[in-house]
């Protein structure tokens, strides 16, 4: 990974983690389907609660609240930019892609057509400690949207 794109993706990743999208739990619309999760990190003590919002299998907003380093904050925020207004198979498939580049350890190149801003972590997954900063939002995703009735 060249020296260019490693500074785009901290710059990603520090801006997200300055400016959070989505932080704040938004009220869930009167006949609306929900879902939420709150995960918790016992290595560094970050967590977040997170509330998936669903119109029929379309996830039509997602918003948290947390606290944490700049990796769980910000992984956080670019998960709401990019999973609102998916389906849920979407949603689950985006979130299994995102585990796969974590899971990694460096050894594969994020697709940044699939990933997006969340590429920026690509680097994060050569410190096995820092994956599960940056997993966190990802898995109370995935188990808001799992639960949501």
């Amino acid at each position: 990974m060249s020296s260019d794109l490693q500074q785009l993706y901290q710059q990603i990743i520090l801006q997200h983690a300055k400016d959070r999208h989505g932080d704040g739990l938004l009220d869930v619309p009167a006949g609306a389907g929900s879902g939420e999760s709150h995960q918790l990190n016992p290595t560094c003590g970050d967590e977040i609660t997170l509330r998936a919002v669903m119109d029929g299998s379309r996830l039509d907003a997602v918003s948290w609240e947390g606290q944490g380093c700049s990796i769980s904050m910000a992984s956080a925020s670019v998960l709401t930019d990019m999973a609102a207004g998916l389906d849920r198979q979407e949603v689950l498939a985006l979130v299994q892609d995102f585990r796969e580049l974590m899971r990694s350890r460096g050894t594969i190149e994020p697709d940044e057509e699939v990933l997006g801003d969340a590429a920026a972590f690509a680097g994060v997954s050569r410190y096995p400690a820092r994956v599960k900063c940056a997993m966190l939002a990802w898995v109370a995703l995935e188990d808001a949207v799992l639960s949501a009735a």
